[in-house]
């Protein structure tokens, strides 16, 4: 049985005075696996450590088999899109795109070539030329996808890759997230507050509370836990109010 793409050991990371407490799961080869937590749960955090951004305190991250931290960075090859997308206003969507590669110093033509060819899957190949500033948030969020899928990384990492988008959008970008993961072969670690966004796309839900993973199920199964009584206010506040909780 081949290794995980990604699993956390008992991990703590420490950031300031907030402390990801002993973290410990796994995430399939192709998985989809979402975590969910209120706002100021350690989510952003966890993917952050599981990009190796921290060493951790305790435990260890490891990325197909090794500890994130010992694989060098250009040769680590994980997809990040942030929730605020982070593209360089001052650069145009093909450039936004192409950066990775240009980082690489891959030749010029094969870059232009390989940036057409994402940006035409994701339907932004009629919007290379115009600026961040100028495109629709649907429009930046695939955009962003296209730079964090250029490199085809085995592992995509979300945090709350929907939470900006109207209802419509979010639907369609649901979708294509579906597609990515089939076309692309990877494996999907993404964080949100909202429980129908990880019932309707995720494999595994893992629910965090003030850096604690309290647990992982199947969608079908996230009630049904034997979850502590924290957890089941936190899930019960969820569900009553839709699946969001942006007062937290």
């Amino acid at each position: 049985m081949s290794d995980p793409i990604l699993r956390f050991d008992g991990v703590t990371v420490r950031r300031g005075d907030f402390l990801l407490d002993h973290i410990s799961f796994s995430v399939e080869n192709q998985e989809m696996f979402a975590i969910i937590g209120r706002t100021g749960a350690g989510k952003t955090l966890l993917l952050e450590a599981a990009a190796g951004f921290y060493r951790p305190e305790a435990g260890s991250v490891l990325y197909r088999g090794s500890p994130v931290l010992d694989v060098p960075l250009y040769r680590r090859n994980i997809g990040y899109l942030y929730q605020e997308y982070c593209l360089f206003p001052h650069m145009t969507a093909e450039e936004n795109i192409g950066y990775p590669l240009r980082m690489r110093h891959e030749d010029k033509q094969a870059v232009k070539e390989n940036v057409r060819d994402i940006a035409f899957r994701f339907g932004v190949d009629g919007v290379l030329s115009q600026y961040p500033g100028t495109l629709s948030g649907g429009e930046q969020q695939r955009v962003a996808l296209a730079r964090a899928l250029l490199m085809h990384p085995p592992l995509l990492l979300l945090d709350e890759p929907f939470s900006a988008l109207d209802p419509v959008t979010k639907k369609r970008m649901y979708r294509m997230i579906q597609k990515v993961r089939k076309t692309y072969a990877c494996a999907v670690l993404f964080v949100t507050h909202d429980f129908e966004e990880a019932r309707l796309l995720a494999d595994h839900i893992g629910v965090m509370i003030g850096g604690r993973l309290k647990g992982v199920v199947t969608p079908t199964h996230l009630f049904d836990h034997n979850w502590d009584e924290e957890t089941h206010a936190f899930l019960g506040s969820t569900c009553a109010n839709g699946g969001n909780d942006d007062d937290a």
